[in-house]
């Protein structure tokens, strides 16, 4: 009785282990695809996020100018908006 319950249980491992493994392996490679499109995106946003230039130039004076490339990313500056007058810290 021993001896065929063993053989049962070696035979079912055999048959089993298979699709747990296969199961497994699916789930792994799933898992690291999730994984690596995660990684993917997070790199993606941060070179995004970077600021790019162009080469430097060099003007006739001497001057060296490193433009942005993407400039309309930023909002400008608007002089007209900021008050004229100092602030002291009271309300009117």
């Amino acid at each position: 009785m021993k001896k065929t319950a063993a053989a049962i249980l070696l035979a079912l491992s055999v048959i089993v282990s298979p699709a747990f493994a296969d199961s497994a392996t699916e789930d792994a490679e799933r898992l690291a695809s999730e994984g690596l499109a995660k990684i993917l995106g997070a790199l993606d946003l941060l070179m995004k996020t970077i600021p790019q230039y162009a080469a430097p130039e060099v003007l006739p004076n001497g001057d060296i100018i490193i433009r942005r490339l993407h400039p309309e990313d930023e909002a400008p500056h608007n002089p007209e908006k900021e008050d004229d007058e100092p602030n002291d810290g009271t309300e009117t």
